[in-house]
């Protein structure tokens, strides 16, 4: 269960519970195929509800799977990965079209909707599960990462320096079916609207001509 105030802890165990009543729900995702042209670029942020969200939001992304990356164990369940156990993070895989937009914009996203100043801490969720992380494939990628680094922590926007993760993308595990586009089917639970809802707003502010149109209103 996620590690938040109180009463945010309680209405996120009742979403939970219900997303369990459906057949499949608790079944591992299974990862899309890499369609020809596509690319793959892999970000933890905290909660992925709200990451997963702002990545399918942009023009140029074709889907987005929640998931866990950065740890050592093997197939991790979501239930593990809240024992803070596993070494994982809460991810989100991005499948996306290079013509359409750059993993340097992607990155900028990244940096765009969550806190990358707070160690294992997003808002009221903790644990090293909500660490922020960015995944890099290429030396290219790992040299843009840093640049937005050095970009957000001279821009002083935070009063502290970024914590974010730079490290080699290895694999990625899907979570569960019920994790999987959760911010769009749930969008009235309280944790959506409380927590998810201002990340996705604030992405939405910065990356407005990134947006695909029916999120650029």
């Amino acid at each position: 269960m996620k590690k938040t105030i109180l009463y945010l802890a309680a209405l996120l165990f009742i979403g939970c519970a219900n997303a369990q009543d459906n057949p499949g729900d608790m079944d591992i995702a299974k990862l899309p195929k890499v369609a020809p042209g596509e690319a793959v670029a892999t970000f933890a942020g905290g909660c992925f509800w709200a990451s997963s969200e702002v990545f399918s939001e942009l023009k140029g992304v074709n889907k987005v799977m929640a998931g866990f990356a950065g740890g050592n164990a093997k197939n991790p369940t979501y239930e593990q990965v809240c024992t803070e156990t596993t070494g994982h993070a809460e991810a989100a895989q991005v499948y996306y079209d290079p013509k359409v937009i750059s993993y340097e914009t992607l990155v900028k996203a990244f940096f765009s909707f969550h806190d990358p100043t707070t160690p294992d801490k997003q808002g009221p969720d903790e644990g090293a599960s909500y660490r922020s992380m960015a995944f890099y494939r290429t030396p290219e990628e790992k040299k843009i990462i840093e640049d937005a680094i050095k970009e957000v922590n001279a821009s002083k926007h935070y009063s502290s320096p970024v914590v974010t993760q730079v490290v080699p993308f290895t694999t990625f595990y899907a979570a569960e079916n019920w994790h999987q586009g959760y911010y769009k089917s749930h969008p009235d639970r309280s944790y959506i609207q409380a927590v998810s809802v201002p990340k996705v707003m604030k992405m939405r502010k910065a990356m407005k001509a990134y947006l695909k149109p029916e999120y650029a209103k």
